[in-house]
């Protein structure tokens, strides 16, 4: 017996589709998907500007980008904060019983951001300024060359 064959509408249908699709095809895969710009976020990634210390004295242009840079990394921080605070505290109210047992990790995810926000905005005031953020940052890194890590306690004068 021979090989069944398919019924003439459907073999103009599969034809006018092919017609019509083939085209479409080809314009997406070698046109529109080689020119398309792929972001691994949902939004775009600008270029970051120079940081503070990679400007020069005179350069107010660049030291002014850099405090606005500043006061939106500092701005995502304190969101960032603000966010994993409100899902412990959701955490806490979900699990009403075991709440501090089963939302231990984020309470810690917690501890830390405040603490690496601490660290990086606290104690500069209501108008933190890029230089002053710097130059915390600059003092804290000589005073853990000199008495090891903030909190430690200080170390011992070596005996020579």
């Amino acid at each position: 017996m021979g090989e069944k064959k398919e019924p003439l509408l459907f073999r103009f249908a599969d034809a006018v589709t092919n017609i019509l699709e083939t085209p479409v095809v080809w314009f997406r895969e070698t046109i529109v998907e080689p020119n398309r710009k792929v972001y691994p976020w949902y939004h775009q990634v600008y270029r970051r500007v120079p940081t503070i210390d990679e400007c020069y004295t005179d350069d107010f242009v660049c030291q002014y980008e850099a405090n606005v840079q500043y006061q939106k990394d500092r701005m995502v921080d304190s969101e960032i904060v603000a966010i994993l605070r409100n899902r412990y505290e959701d955490c806490l109210l979900f699990n009403q019983e075991d709440g501090e047992k089963l939302c231990a990790g984020v309470r810690e995810a917690v501890e830390q951001a405040t603490a690496d926000w601490c660290a990086k905005h606290s104690d500069l005031g209501p108008l933190p300024d890029v230089k002053e953020a710097f130059m915390k940052q600059k003092h804290r890194m000589v005073w853990e060359r000199r008495h090891g890590p903030v909190g430690s306690g200080m170390k011992q004068k070596a005996e020579f």
